[in-house]
């Protein structure tokens, strides 16, 4: 089944097919970085994530771009907050937004543009757009002539005249921007400076770029005119993706994206997520209760991304739950490594023929995420059942041939979802105890039992529960397993 993917532009699902044969440009409109990322931020994040593994894991060579707009009113209200630099503030949270992400194993792009970054190619774009008259000057101001441009309003399905008739009454003697507008629902493409805010020199005089002409220069700048995918919220369709289709195709004449994918929105407790209601969660928050970023990643990717989505305690208890199993089939290849007779990678020749086609089926059909892990989760569940099995009877019912080859399945698609769990991390106890040391200790409580020292035994034993382990003996030996 070749991937279809639900295109925002046309209203459809249409089969994928690139500029380039076999090479993917991809954009993602990022944070703004006033503040610590929320919720929305990390299910945006995580579905484009996954979206460009899966890219990768069919074998197209994505280059995957995702910008900060470090210029805005909110970096600059949180600077004057702070006593602080627009700079400072900016710098603050992307490496604030990098931490977070690390810890949601989000992969990092190939690319963070900035807009303070992309100054020339904002001016450039600015400059082209008013001498093919889409563009007029007013007062150190810039603005888009949006009548100039017949195709507006393709993205959103809003229509010029309602528009028009919307924001009529809007415009009042006391909005001095509105004065400088020929049309009320003209956009800013420059600004002027005003007193005690950064600014860059222009041919209109000093100022700053309005928002929409950043994300069409940076996309221009480092992915070329046309490019495959253009990601981003539901709520940037509009006015803000309207506008860069506006911006760009203006002046180049070509379609700025393929493709338009747009995620839902999150919701807490059924309500949209707001400060004002105090149902506002950053993904620090959320992580330091402690909540696994598995599980979270779990949540997010159990809900198609089209879709809203409603954050609960008891949704993210499940997907708690979820990831336990998940991680539990994970851990398997690690936990028994002594049961395979190689530990060679998994290579596709070692995957499950049957399976890899079921999961590709279910997430090729506009990436359905959802059914992709309902794919894996019988598989995770059947190796923790077989785990099991070794742990308390000391086999398996599957030879160890066959679990090695779904063990490495699990692993390879998980990946591609971004979920991991290893050894190193997942298996020490809070006493630091490793696989190996706890085999030491083992060995030396088998000597003591040759020895006749039971009570030197039952000592390593006890010590071993202490730390969250289990030792089991029967006629087959001494097995243990982590509580």
């Amino acid at each position: 089944m070749t991937l279809t993917i639900y295109n925002t532009l046309t209203r459809r699902q249409e089969p994928f097919e690139t500029v380039e044969p076999g090479k993917v440009k991809m954009y993602y409109c990022g944070v703004t970085v006033y503040d610590y990322c929320h919720l929305g931020h990390a299910r945006a994040c995580i579905i484009w994530d996954v979206v460009r593994r899966y890219l990768q894991f069919l074998g197209y060579e994505v280059t995957y771009i995702q910008n900060f707009t470090d210029i805005d009113d909110k970096i600059l209200n949180r600077a004057r907050q702070e006593n602080s630099s627009m700079e400072a503030v900016a710098e603050r949270y992307i490496q604030a937004y990098f931490e977070d992400m690390t810890r949601l194993n989000v992969k990092e792009a190939d690319a963070y543009p900035r807009a303070t970054h992309t100054m020339n190619g904002i001016q450039r774009l600015i400059f082209e757009l008013e001498q093919k008259g889409y563009a007029y000057p007013a007062d150190g101001d810039v603005y888009y002539a949006v009548k100039q441009f017949p195709e507006y309003g393709k993205l959103s399905g809003r229509k010029l005249e309602d528009m028009q008739a919307g924001a009529s009454g809007r415009v009042d003697a006391e909005d001095p921007e509105g004065r400088k507008k020929q049309e009320p629902f003209d956009f800013a493409l420059w600004k002027a400076a005003k007193p005690g805010e950064p600014a860059w020199e222009s041919p209109w005089g000093a100022g700053r770029p309005g928002w929409h002409i950043e994300c069409s220069a940076m996309v221009r700048d480092r992915l070329g005119d046309t490019i495959d995918i253009h990601a981003g919220g539901a709520d940037l369709i509009f006015p803000h993706h309207e506008n860069e289709i506006a911006q760009s195709e203006a002046v180049t004449g070509k379609s700025l994206s393929r493709y338009w994918m747009h995620n839902g929105m999150v919701k807490v407790n059924g309500e949209k997520m707001s400060k004002s209601l105090g149902n506002f969660i950053t993904i620090r928050e959320l992580l330091d209760r402690p909540t696994d970023p598995m599980a979270v990643r779990l949540f997010v990717l159990q809900a198609h991304y089209r879709k809203p989505i409603d954050f609960t305690d008891e949704a993210i208890a499940a997907a708690t739950n979820g990831w336990h199993t998940l991680r539990e089939g994970l851990l398997f290849g690690h936990q028994f490594a002594k049961l395979f007779s190689d530990s060679r990678l998994p290579t596709p020749d070692s995957l499950l023929p049957e399976v890899v086609q079921r999961f590709k089926a279910a997430v090729n059909d506009d990436f359905n995420f959802p059914n992709g892990l309902a794919v894996l989760q019988p598989l995770a569940k059947e190796l923790a059942r077989e785990g099991n099995l070794l742990v308390h009877q000391g086999k398996t019912e599957t030879p160890p041939e066959e679990l090695q080859r779904q063990w490495y399945t699990l692993v390879t698609l998980a990946e591609v979802l971004g979920f991991t769990a290893t050894i190193e991390a997942d298996t020490m106890t809070n006493d630091g105890l490793s696989d190996t040391e706890i085999e030491a200790m083992l060995e030396q409580r088998q000597a003591a039992r040759k020895a006749k020292n039971f009570a030197e035994s039952d000592r390593i034993r006890d010590e071993l529960q202490a730390c969250g382990i289990t030792v089991i003996d029967s006629r087959d030996g001494t097995r243990w397993h982590r509580n």
